[in-house]
């Protein structure tokens, strides 16, 4: 079985945190739309919930087993596991694969727009888009550009990190992420 990271989980260094993983597989999957989302409840920040509706949203397949799948579970408290119909999925790139067992993903159609209480936090995003430019630069524009909620609060907390499952960011990365969301932040104005 799989689970489709659209988030934290597409970066693994940050998988890892929760549990073992097959390797990260490149996708887009249809009839999910993501946004930047205030869950009720635990989480002190705004993360990133998709629901299912018209859109895309790119991500990654990583096949687990029913250990590391109650890992994620509980990591990803708050949200929903749904199955993803097989025919939505598509490999990016180079990336080819025989998808065997469900493919499920984590959703929440009950959340807010993030707010300065609970704002979208540099740390996460640096984790998420750190995950992304691991694939291609494309990658992580498409993130961009399929992620919708980039004109809410907004906190740069890179010298005091609030994100618990951060992962490791290359410094020459951070120039690349800063400008991916100064234009993001800009399109959302427009």
């Amino acid at each position: 079985m799989y689970i489709f990271g659209y988030g934290s989980l597409i970066n693994a260094d940050s998988r890892q945190r929760t549990g073992n993983t097959g390797e990260a597989i490149p996708v887009v999957v249809e009839g999910l739309q993501r946004y930047w989302g205030k869950i009720e409840g635990s989480y002190p920040i705004s993360p990133l919930v998709v629901i299912p509706q018209q859109g895309q949203c790119n991500g990654v397949l990583v096949e687990v087993d029913a250990i590391a799948l109650a890992e994620f579970d509980k990591r990803e408290h708050g949200y929903q596991r749904i199955e993803i119909k097989l025919n939505n999925i598509t490999c990016v790139g180079k990336s080819t694969v025989e998808v065997t067992g469900p493919v499920w993903v984590y959703v929440n159609d009950d959340f807010c727009s993030p707010c300065h209480q609970k704002p979208i936090i540099q740390s996460y995003v640096d984790t998420v888009l750190a995950g992304c430019l691991a694939i291609s630069p494309q990658f992580a524009e498409q993130f961009m550009s399929t992620t919708k909620g980039w004109q809410h609060a907004y906190e740069n907390d890179r010298h005091q990190p609030k994100y618990g499952n951060l992962a490791h960011v290359f410094e020459q990365d951070k120039d690349i992420i800063d400008q991916l969301v100064q234009s993001a932040i800009i399109q959302s104005h427009r």
